[in-house]
């Protein structure tokens, strides 16, 4: 028996079978439309498969009721998707007769960054993705944070810069995090696609400024032992550099360890499994609800099996 995996994204369901990052079996992507449209199309993937699947897990686009002792656990909560608010996103995959398991898409992808990738020497790593929206999630000891909900990193408030007149795009709070910094308010800004941008245009500046702002304060509250910050604008390698500059200003030598002064380079990074940290990340989901008949917490030693 293998496990199934769905990373469920605002623009796309990512879909796979496998074990791990060795092992990710028919991966397809399918287009996010109408709930009932997309959820039935991957349905029918996971139905195609020639075996059954052991459990599956699935890491998605939120807000979403994450706590698996709730009666909404799977539930989406008020999201700006269109059509998908209050969408059960679990129900749907009880017709696979297999174990299921949920949660964001980011602390998904964080998990195997943990586990397989950028954090296997850590015991704990905070991934922080740039794109369509701006999303974090925070791993602790093999376990992903929730709370009251999850976390919700991409609203934290930033300093505006004085030079920035743009209103921002969030229809919440306008120029938070993500309205200021997404994929989205970077075209806005300058009327294209970013990816187009030459690397010394200047808005790579001021967006490198308000994310190591978000950084300095996630450091502040969390204290990761390992940044990892992906998503599509990420892939502008040359943001890494500015970030960790800006990122040492606003830390101002406050938190004197070497790791936050001298050792940027090697503790905010990109993700290890690059665009497939996501759905790993719920083909570890699927993993751990398999396991917690057996009540074994997965550890980076547990877990190794699975490459």
């Amino acid at each position: 028996m293998t496990f199934g995996a769905i990373e469920a994204g605002g623009t796309k369901f990512v879909c796979a079978t496998g074990s791990g990052p060795n092992d990710l079996q028919r991966v397809t992507r399918i287009p996010t439309t109408a709930p009932d449209e997309t959820l039935t199309a991957v349905l029918d993937f996971f139905q195609a498969h020639s075996s059954p699947l052991r459990a599956l897990g699935i890491g998605s686009f939120g807000p979403i009721n994450p706590h698996a002792d709730s009666p909404a656990y799977g539930r989406l909560l008020n999201t700006p998707k269109a059509r998908w608010s209050n969408v059960d996103i679990i129900e749907p995959f009880q017709a696979l007769n297999c174990p299921v398991a949920v949660d964001t898409d980011v602390n998904a992808a964080a998990l195997a960054e943990y586990v397989w990738g950028a954090g296997t020497d850590v015991d704990s790593l905070l991934y922080l993705t740039i794109g369509t929206g701006i999303g974090g999630g925070f791993v602790v000891d093999g376990t992903p944070h929730h709370g009251l909900l999850h976390p919700e990193m991409g609203h934290l408030r930033v300093r505006r810069l004085e030079e920035d007149t743009f209103d921002g795009l969030c229809p919440y709070h306008g120029d938070c995090l993500e309205g200021l910094a997404s994929g989205p308010a970077l075209e806005a800004r300058v009327g294209t696609q970013p990816e187009k941008l030459p690397s010394d245009h200047p808005i790579w500046s001021i967006h490198a400024q308000y994310l190591a702002q978000a950084c300095a304060t996630l450091i502040y509250v969390l204290s990761p032992e390992r940044f990892v910050l992906g998503g599509g604008v990420m892939q502008q390698k040359h943001l890494f550099p500015r970030i960790r500059h800006h990122l040492r200003q606003e830390l101002a030598g406050y938190v004197d360890l070497p790791r936050l002064t001298s050792d940027l380079d090697s503790y905010v990074v990109p993700p290890h499994l690059g665009d497939r940290a996501g759905v790993l990340g719920a083909l570890h989901l699927a993993q751990r609800k398999a396991l917690e008949s057996h009540s074994q917490v997965p550890s980076h030693e547990h877990l190794s099996e699975h490459d």
